[in-house]
């Protein structure tokens, strides 16, 4: 306001003594208003850094649909104790699974838009349910800001440990043998680890049975007493029957072996499709409106959580691995990811309302 009424007298000054003066003043005047608006830009720039600065100031609550003890609801906890150590304010995870996430998804929507409420997500809600849903009661673009994946994990071709398939190779000579008479699961339908089997179908020409378990621990049963054929999966969901010795896993769906199971093939290397991969993993992802400055500092705390020894040790108890992708590869990422479904569902020709 001083600025603006040292303006106002510059020019009425000015009037009095004529053109020349005038135009001088006119000068002084944009000089005087230019300063005025660097002055405006720096006072919001100090304001969103102080507000970052100052954040959190009460609470966070990360919402996950992931129930008790599932590998990524653990993640979130490890996650949480690590950020309420460094922000000094508690860091409470809440369950809230069923209905497809979308419970979790609401309960964010309805809450905090200021960072105090956070969300994990699975790559299922930002990349495969917009091509499967006819609608959902979210916009994956315009309600969340995914600031940084927490992990990822690769899926495992899975077989009784009886079984006589011994390879990829064996799987798909069956079913281009007897189309439709070899059948695989997964707990729904759409999830990634039908779609990542209808993808296998897909690439070998084969035709092959889907079939629907109620949830996890039926259908790596399923598995496990033959059956099912084969089935994906991950550390997290097959892994304590194969550590148990009743289920085999075959292949991993990845470009390369992994550390913790170095002898395993990989899909291509099983006799399988080149190239082929599935995937899952998870974000924390923030309200999309929240201002940059304290979504930066929340992605920067997380990532230097997720850098910690400790946590990436217990990774390995889950088969998950570390993730470090910023925030524009990782959008790069996800719209990679979500062409590739887009593909899948059109192609399987799937509609859910």
């Amino acid at each position: 306001m001083r600025q603006t009424a040292q303006a106002l007298g510059v020019l009425a000054a000015a009037t009095a003594l004529g053109p020349v003066a005038l135009s001088t003043a006119s000068a002084q005047s944009q000089t005087s208003g230019a300063a005025a608006s660097n002055a405006t830009g720096n006072a919001a720039s100090s304001v969103a850094t102080r507000s970052a600065t100052d954040w959190p100031t009460r609470p966070v609550r990360i919402l996950t649909p992931f129930p008790p003890g599932a590998g990524p609801e653990t993640v979130a906890r490890m996650v949480a104790e690590k950020l309420q150590k460094k922000w000094g304010k508690p860091v409470i995870v809440e369950n809230k699974p069923g209905a497809n996430g979308f419970l979790a998804i609401d309960a964010f929507k309805r809450g905090a838009q200021d960072g105090h409420d956070l969300i994990q997500l699975d790559n299922v809600h930002l990349v495969v349910y917009p091509h499967l849903f006819k609608k959902l009661p979210y916009d994956p673009v315009k309600d969340f800001d995914p600031l940084t994946p927490l992990f990822r994990t690769y899926f495992f071709v899975g077989v009784a440990a009886s079984s006589k398939y011994k390879t990829v190779a064996d799987l798909v000579a069956e079913a281009k043998a007897r189309p439709g008479a070899l059948n695989y699961g997964s707990w729904s339908v759409g999830n990634a680890v039908h779609l990542g089997a209808a993808q296998l179908e897909a690439l070998t020409h084969t035709q092959m049975q889907h079939v629907v378990y109620k949830d996890t621990s039926m259908l790596y049963a399923a598995v496990a007493s033959g059956e099912l054929d084969f089935a994906l999966g991950s550390m997290a969901t097959a892994g304590p029957l194969q550590r148990a010795g009743r289920i085999r896993f075959i292949a991993v769906a990845a470009p390369h072996r992994l550390p913790a199971f170095p002898d395993l093939p990989t899909v291509a290397e099983s006799g399988g499709p080149a190239g082929y991969e599935v995937t899952g993993w998870t974000t924390l992802a923030a309200p999309r409106h929240l201002p940059k400055a304290v979504a930066d500092k929340i992605q920067r705390d997380i990532e230097a959580a997720l850098d910690e020894p400790d946590l990436r040790q217990r990774y390995a108890t889950f088969g998950y691995e570390p993730f470090p992708v910023t925030r524009d590869p990782f959008s790069r990422f996800m719209a990679a990811e979500s062409s590739k479904y887009a593909d899948i569902v059109k192609r399987l020709n799937i509609a859910l309302d």
